[in-house]
């Protein structure tokens, strides 16, 4: 079973590690201490244990920090985890402030800032609530389990697919007692691996993403043969445009091969998108799209692999890669992108979901506790994950090719990375080999100024370099430019279209629209994909009534 949380909340980072270290130094071995910057981030922790069936047993809120106090977050908190007992660290002027939130927030205990020495001053409050928690735990909150090796590329694939599909779930190692005692009951050794056991009993063995998704309840079949609209890849293009669809009556699908929200998904957090100030985290607001799109009769479909698309009559025909197929009069090609991958690094693709991932890998991030994680990348994508990393891991290192961060990073994020002590930047460096056994263990860092190379220990690296399309299916049946993006539009090639001009966002097929980053010339920003799926649903209503 996983250690039990004790999560701390204070903006003040000396005050922070503080509370963190003296906490691990005391509980750490039976305890994993998760520490967070802002009340908000440290709800996102929250939702992120929850997801994974993890338990929190005890969280310690500082009372003064901007956009939400202590009290603000603990009365949140209490409905993620409604057993954890309750801290507030308050200064001796928030004493009285303090005692009316026992009221508030049925608060278990108050500490005065410095609470020093912690052996008399805190060490005694937190045995006593860690006693009164486990008299009542939480609940387990998911009766989804998984059973597999640390370091499989496979089992972190099925987490990886519940987590974005928000579906609760618990991960045992098979060889940890609970794990082991599954594998016992269903009659199953360590040899064949990862096993899922759902909550009804029933044991997948190395099951596939279909298999999985359709025993937690998510949608892998069309319910219908001939749709209105058939949207294509559910980032935030293919959700706008399936939000704006369904809204508008047209029967729409939404046709997803792992999750909805696409890169943007995986994201800890943006801060940029039109109205929400204080930012969102990439899951929030795509699994609320996700609703969105369901309230409107969407029909979204998971782990389904689009292969093929042909025109047959006044159809378009979608073809899925177990060769089954659906139709539609129009169609929304919202693909996204996925991450470049280091593949002339040798050793480094033996290790991928092994210590190497490509993005930002969300549910690995709780695993990183008080470790060192290599970042690579020097963009948004690359500065969002350095900033989530940096809630658990001891240490970040990002590792940028270039001369600094402002060539393709937005500014509020450097700000925000460069306050952070525990985030190193190191430019003009590169990653040039890897080595382990059965997981990655060592990097080779190159100075691309001197030359000079350097062997480093590491678990942990994240990949953000770049990304490319996933258009390789539709060579032939639709143009792109010579990387493979979709064009549109104005930038198709003279004569596409014999007989009109295209529409803004249409393709060289007639009734076959492209949004988002797979579209050439699109600005690669969520704001901007979420426009182009709304104004594609305005331009598929122009297309049926004038075909």
């Amino acid at each position: 079973m996983p250690r039990p949380v004790i999560l701390t909340v204070d903006d003040d980072p000396g005050v922070s590690r503080a509370v963190a270290r003296d906490l691990r130094r005391e509980y750490g071995e039976h305890h994993r201490i998760v520490r967070a910057d802002s009340g908000e981030a440290a709800l996102e922790a929250l939702r992120d244990l929850a997801l994974r069936g993890e338990q929190v047993a005890v969280m310690l809120a500082d009372q003064r920090m901007p956009r939400m106090t202590g009290v603000e977050f603990l009365e949140q908190a209490m409905d993620i985890f409604p057993r954890a007992r309750r801290v507030l660290l308050t200064a001796y002027a928030d004493t009285e402030a303090a005692i009316t939130a026992i009221n508030v927030v049925d608060l278990d205990h108050y500490l005065l800032k410095p609470w020093d020495p912690p052996e008399e001053k805190l060490y005694p409050v937190v045995d006593a609530l860690l006693e009164a928690w486990l008299r009542a735990p939480d609940r387990p909150t998911t009766d989804t389990r998984i059973v597999g090796h640390r370091w499989s590329a496979r089992s972190y694939e099925l987490r990886d697919l519940l987590a974005r599909n928000q579906v609760p779930f618990r991960f045992h190692l098979a060889d940890d007692p609970e794990g082991a005692r599954l594998l016992a009951a269903a009659g199953l050794g360590s040899d064949r691996l990862p096993v899922v056991v759902t909550g009804e009993g029933r044991t997948l063995v190395e099951p596939a993403d279909a298999e999985v998704a359709e025993v937690v309840g998510l949608s892998t079949h069309a319910t219908a043969d001939l749709y209105d609209l058939a949207v294509v890849g559910g980032g935030p293009g293919g959700l706008g445009a399936a939000v704006y669809g369904g809204s508008e009556g047209l029967r729409t699908v939404l046709v997803e091969s792992v999750a909805t929200g696409g890169q943007a998904g995986t994201s800890s957090r943006i801060e940029n998108y039109l109205g929400f100030p204080d930012g969102v985290s990439g899951s929030q607001l795509t699994d609320r799209a996700r609703r969105q799109a369901v309230k409107f009769g969407v029909e979204v479909l998971t782990t389904r692999t689009v292969t093929g698309l042909t025109v047959r009559g006044g159809v378009r025909v979608l073809t899925f890669d177990d060769g089954s197929e659906i139709a539609a009069h129009a169609v929304v090609l919202a693909l996204g992108v996925s991450y470049r991958t280091l593949d002339d690094v040798p050793g480094l693709t033996e290790f991928a979901g092994e210590g190497v991932f490509y993005g930002a890998a969300t549910t690995e991030a709780p695993s990183c506790s008080d470790e060192v994680v290599y970042v690579v990348g020097g963009a948004n994508s690359a500065g969002q994950a350095a900033m989530n990393f940096s809630r658990y891991a001891r240490r970040v290192v990002m590792l940028v090719r270039g001369e600094s961060l402002t060539a393709s990073m937005s500014h509020y994020l450097i700000e925000q990375i460069a306050a952070v002590e525990t985030i190193e930047v190191r430019t003009r460096t590169e990653v040039v080999g890897a080595d382990g056994e059965g997981h990655l263990q060592k990097l080779t860092l190159r100075d691309r100024s001197s030359g000079a190379e350097e062997v480093v220990d590491a678990q942990w690296l994240f990949v953000f370099i770049g990304a490319q399309p996933r258009t390789d299916w539709l060579a032939g049946i639709v143009a792109r430019d010579d990387r493979g993006f979709v064009l549109t539009g104005p930038d198709l090639p003279a004569g596409s279209n014999p007989d009109r001009e295209p529409l803004h966002l249409e393709t060289s097929l007639p009734g076959v629209f492209a949004v988002g980053d797979v579209r050439g010339g699109s600005v690669k920003r969520v704001a901007s994909a979420v426009g182009e799926g709304a104004m594609a649903v305005s331009l598929v209503h122009r297309w049926l009534e004038n075909r």
